[in-house]
């Protein structure tokens, strides 16, 4: 239950109900009050403002009535879910002008959004079956401060994944989960120190771990991509002893670096005496040729991090990464006292995933998604190439839960976006993974497929051949 407080004007000419009624439908169309938020009861609230319990009474069926709140016998009044896209903000204002406004806000209905993933097939029953017998007495030890590096017991389960999967040669000392891929980077940032040292990083790449290294202090120095990856001589050039990169399904230009210059890679980490940090952030998603194995597992010398997420496979929201130091760097953890950090990852969760993968739920869950994402992405390039065509080149097709699309059509990033906004299609810029953005494609789009329906998926592209190549066929 949610405190409401207001001051009423007892000398208004609108009435003291009609005051708090629309206070409280503002706050809910706003979000300040979101939904299944019980509101606090009329004898509760009427002492809490000094008003007659028949002004609260009057306020709260206005609300009813008009659908934003529900109220449940013997439980209280509750917020109902709205669609807030759908709904005007709050104004005081009523005019032909506001109306207008209203009519000419863009609607989203397909969000091309990389990052979403496909929810409905989240194994919600066997989750919380588990989840539930870690709420057990006989699991009390979960209740208090766990492992700095995560629980063992996940720790060892990830190891033998890997293994298996990604060819990663490891023990569980080596991992070290935490709350997302950004808060693992930044451990690590400080684990090597940066002092203004230069880290190399793929141009383009993830803006979100560029933000993490020049946040600690780390010069980025952006290295060219070849159609195969990563340049290595740029790489030789910059000086720089560290380089970031996502070798598996490079981001967001999608290559995958073939096995000759991934050995040359790791020959630059022995002579530079360098750190290689391998985001390995959606491998599990290939849908062109085999599997080619980690950097991680191709280095005889052991100067490379390994970086993995469940947030593509399960939720993001879960938070649950993990990152596998080589020898010389775990040493320095230990010698540098991080075990003394707090886990961020909530120990029921990981008690949840180790009983989820060792019971034998993570395989069986990764083959179905696995096929879910490959007819979802099947279908977005076959719907592309049939209703766009030549008006396009899809870019980055045979791995991940995205694509890059180039549009032919004279217009530019900005404008692609906003034709398409004008049909109830949300699709995303490219140019902020450019340190230098003039440099980037200026007729190019990112789309993400992992959250919407296959229907949708087709509705989306149709609405977007619509916005982007019709009219421009007449």
């Amino acid at each position: 239950m949610v405190d409401i407080t207001l001051l009423l004007d007892v000398n208004a000419r609108e009435p003291l109900y009609c005051q708090l009624y629309q206070h409280i439908k503002n706050d809910i169309i706003s979000g300040k009050l979101a939904a299944k938020t019980r509101l606090p009861s009329i004898r509760a609230l009427s002492s809490h403002l000094h008003i007659s319990r028949n002004t609260v009474e009057l306020a709260y069926h206005q609300l009813i009535a008009e659908g934003y709140v529900q109220s449940r016998p013997r439980s209280g009044l509750f917020v109902i879910q709205l669609e807030h896209e759908k709904l005007p903000a709050p104004s005081p204002v009523r005019s032909k002008s506001f109306e207008l406004s209203k009519h000419d806000r863009p609607v989203v209905q397909y969000d091309f959004r990389y990052g979403d993933v496909d929810v409905s097939h989240f194994p919600v029953s066997t989750w919380r079956k588990l989840s539930n017998q870690c709420l057990q007495p006989e699991e009390v030890e979960l209740f208090s401060y766990g492992d700095s590096q995560g629980e063992y017991e996940l720790r060892f389960e990830i190891t033998k994944y890997l293994y298996h999967s990604r060819g990663v040669n490891c023990s569980p000392d080596q991992i070290i989960i935490g709350a997302g891929t950004q808060y693992l980077l930044g451990m690590l940032s400080q684990l090597v120190g940066a002092n203004g040292r230069s880290i190399g990083m793929e141009e383009p790449g993830y803006n979100g771990v560029r933000a993490i290294f020049q946040h600690y202090g780390f010069n980025v120095h952006p290295i060219p991509l070849d159609q195969d990856g990563l340049n290595i001589c740029k790489l030789y050039e910059s000086k720089s002893k560290s380089v970031y990169i996502t070798p598996s399904h490079q981001f967001p230009y999608g290559m995958v670096m073939p096995f000759a210059k991934r050995m040359q890679l790791l020959k630059w980490a022995k002579e530079q005496n360098g750190i290689i940090i391998e985001d390995d952030y959606d491998s599990e998603f290939r849908y062109v040729g085999k599997p080619i194995p980690s950097l991680q597992s191709l280095d005889p010398h052991q100067r490379t991090v390994y970086l993995g997420t469940f947030s593509k496979c399960l939720l993001p929201s879960l938070r649950i990464a993990y990152m596998v130091l080589p020898p010389t760097l775990l040493e320095l953890y230990h010698k540098q006292d991080y075990q003394l950090y707090d886990q961020t990852v909530s120990r029921f969760h990981q008690k949840t995933l180790e009983l989820f993968m060792r019971r034998g739920h993570w395989e069986a869950h990764i083959r179905k998604m696995r096929t879910v994402y490959h007819k979802k992405h099947s279908t977005l390039i076959a719907t592309i190439h049939e209703v766009m065509g030549q008006h396009t080149t899809v870019i980055g097709q045979d791995a991940g839960l995205h694509i890059l699309l180039r549009v032919h059509n004279g217009m530019n990033e900005s404008e692609l976006i906003h034709a398409a906004a004008k049909v109830g299609v949300k699709v995303y810029a490219v140019s902020p993974f450019w340190i230098c953005p003039q440099q980037a494609d200026t007729s190019m789009v990112q789309i993400g497929f992992g959250g919407l329906s296959i229907e949708d998926i087709v509705k989306g592209v149709h609405a977007l051949q619509r916005a982007w190549i019709s009219k421009y066929l007449l």
